[in-house]
């Protein structure tokens, strides 16, 4: 859980002024390296795939395919921020795309009604989430594996390993299907909600409180957080977020299935751990974590274009999620070593060197 201490590791003005340009490029390196290897990745794969990469197509859908991994990742980020974990993120969109279905297609509810149901359901969940690691004190590990775990067992017990298949109105299929200028509109949704986190992140006291609480918990409550009620909060925000989740993925899949959703689960957080070792290195932060995510977005497209097995995208999340969280916790340890004090030396007079 130490790569999920909120400690960011910017330099500041004073410092940089203190540096020559090559102690300032070594310094501010780290903080803008991965958009840069995105960048770089990006020309490499468009040189190699001249026809099929660099087009409009291809990055419709890259963008189509993985703003659903951006929403989890950024709903993952919320609990993270605080020092908590959430799996349910890969686990409960099992159960929420598979329940906006199945309240349209068998009980006949109207969409809108049906995902203001899964909506209030994943903020339930979350709200189980945050009393168990709060109230029950049990490892928010642990504690969201269990609960996970039960939505996907509920999952599968709501459709007996069958599918959910029916006609689902035009309404809610254009939740996903619809584009703005040319954007797919759930990396519409990605960005807005990116843009509205990294506001009360980075210019709300909530968000100062939050990382403040991530950073150290103890510290927090003696400043006078009400500790247990954000981290409750936290955990209830990334449910709710993972059922809208749910319903853009039913929008776009349109069956329920329970073995569809788990596959997101790793992706989400590679992204969200990813994201902790750039824009501000040492904690988890928006547009750090939506760097995380196109990072991998372009990389698994491009080695799939050149011919990868089907392995590869497995793989990669798995090597990158090793990397990502080697990396966070090198940038504590660096942190904390930046923040020891230097040693004290002591020297003691006796009376004899008084004497001498």
């Amino acid at each position: 859980m130490q790569s999920l201490k909120s400690n960011a590791l910017e330099p500041t003005r004073t410092e940089l002024a203190r540096m020559s340009r090559a102690q300032k490029a070594v310094r501010v390196l780290p903080i803008y390296g991965l958009p840069i290897l995105t960048v770089l990745l990006i020309a490499f794969f468009s040189f190699l795939l001249p026809q099929s990469f660099p087009t409009a197509i291809n990055a419709r859908s890259i963008l189509s395919d993985k703003a659903i991994i951006a929403l989890l990742s950024l709903a993952a980020m919320i609990p993270m921020m605080a020092g908590r974990i959430d799996l349910t993120v890969g686990f409960g969109i099992v159960m929420w795309h598979i329940l906006a279905i199945s309240l349209q297609v068998m009980y006949g509810l109207p969409w809108p009604i049906a995902c203001l149901i899964v909506i209030a359901c994943g903020g339930l969940a979350g709200l189980i989430n945050g009393m168990l690691v709060e109230v029950a004190q049990i490892d928010s590990f642990i504690a969201t594996l269990g609960t996970g775990t039960i939505l996907y067992a509920l999952a599968l017990w709501h459709t007996e390993g069958r599918q959910v298949i029916g006609v689902l109105p035009q309404g809610f299929v254009n939740i996903n299907g619809l584009s703005v200028f040319g954007v797919p509109v759930p990396a519409v949704y990605a960005l807005l909600l990116a843009v509205v986190m990294w506001l009360i992140a980075e210019r709300m006291p909530l968000g100062r409180h939050l990382y403040a609480i991530g950073a150290n918990e103890k510290a927090a409550a003696l400043n006078g957080i009400p500790v247990r009620a954000y981290v409750i909060g936290v955990f209830v925000a990334s449910g709710v977020l993972v059922g809208f989740t749910g319903c853009v993925l039913a929008s776009k899949l349109q069956i329920g299935q329970a073995n569809v959703g788990l596959d997101y689960l790793l992706p989400a957080l590679v992204g969200t751990f990813l994201g902790s070792t750039t824009i501000r290195p040492g904690r988890v932060n928006v547009w750090g974590t939506i760097i995380g995510v196109l990072i991998l977005a372009v990389g698994i497209s491009g080695i799939q274009q050149l011919g990868g097995a089907f392995f590869v995208e497995p793989l990669f999340n798995g090597v990158t999620l090793l990397v990502s969280i080697a990396l966070a916790g090198f940038a504590q340890r660096r942190r904390s070593a930046t923040k020891r004090p230097p040693p004290v030396v002591r020297v003691e007079t006796t009376k004899e060197s008084h004497a001498t």
